[in-house]
């Protein structure tokens, strides 16, 4: 827990690196920009600071190791996955696709 200079208890928000790659993304899927949006305003007014603060509210989310975490967005139609440096409070967008371009994958624990 962190504290101001004037006592007052300070909770620190996600701060998500970056929303031009989901914007890019649904520009190219517009049916994506809905849940993306949702997304992006959930993960950055959340403070997380473990997975299980994560897993809590969206037990959807999978860790695939390496602070990489998966999300179903829309239905399940699509997938980001994200490293999230918790001590940080940082989220690094690292891949959005569809669901067929997310199997495709070799490794999506080091995307």
């Amino acid at each position: 827990m962190t504290y101001s200079q004037n006592g007052n208890i300070f909770i620190p928000e996600m701060w998500i690196i970056s929303k031009r790659r989901l914007i890019d993304f649904w520009e190219i899927h517009p049916d994506a920009e809905t849940p993306l949006r949702v997304w992006h305003t959930f993960a950055d007014d959340a403070s997380w600071e473990t997975p299980h603060d994560i897993k809590q509210l969206i037990s959807s989310m999978d860790v695939l190791g390496n602070d990489r975490y998966c999300f179903n967005i829309g239905g399940n139609k699509y997938r980001l996955i994200v490293k999230i440096v918790f001590e940080k409070y940082r989220i690094y967008i690292r891949f959005i696709g569809t669901h067929e371009e997310y199997d495709a994958l070799d490794n999506a624990s080091k995307v």
